[in-house]
């Protein structure tokens, strides 16, 4: 980005670039969890979740390549290890020690709600102000938005689906 097309951006850009490798951070985060996590994943309607897990995990790696394009563009400098990664998140990583679905889904939906509040919070700084960087994150809040969705409807099946089978069982 030109000298110009930063200068007319109306927040401290030092800051939006922090809170974009904040972002960045989390993105890679998220994509590896959901990567692992369908690999490792066990029980109900496994097969149904793990592809929707991978077609997520890419989409975060899709939101990681926006974010680190900004921060290009802003004249900053991205995350330049993984080592990193978890210093600069605030989202956590939550290992996938019990393979379970719930669980695993349970660990993806706390990281979706944390990148909803990540995003909100960039989308409400640039508002009116940086609209490039308004216009991405708003384009990755929805994203994010869709994930829990999908996610939260995915425990309501399951939850639905031990349901049925106690029924049976009585």
């Amino acid at each position: 980005m030109g000298v110009k097309g930063i200068e007319i951006i109306g927040v401290d850009v030092k800051k939006l670039i922090e809170m974009l490798n904040k972002a960045l951070a989390e993105e890679w985060l998220a994509y590896y969890q959901y990567w692992v996590g369908a690999r490792v994943m066990e029980g109900p309607m496994r097969s149904e979740v793990e592809p929707e897990l991978l077609v997520h995990a890419n989409e975060e790696l899709g939101h990681a390549e926006l974010v680190i394009d900004r921060i290009i563009q802003l004249g900053g400098t991205p995350i330049l290890t993984p080592a990193d990664w978890m210093k600069f998140a605030d989202c956590d990583y939550a290992v996938p020690s019990d393979p379970y679905i719930e669980e695993i889904l349970k660990q993806n939906l706390d990281g979706e709600r944390c990148a909803i509040k990540r995003y909100k919070e960039i989308a409400d700084y640039t508002s009116g102000k940086d609209h490039a960087t308004h216009q991405m994150s708003t384009q990755i809040l929805n994203d994010e938005i869709e994930h829990e969705q999908d996610i939260e409807d995915w425990i309501k099946d399951i939850e639905r689906l031990k349901e049925d089978i106690k029924k049976i069982r009585m």
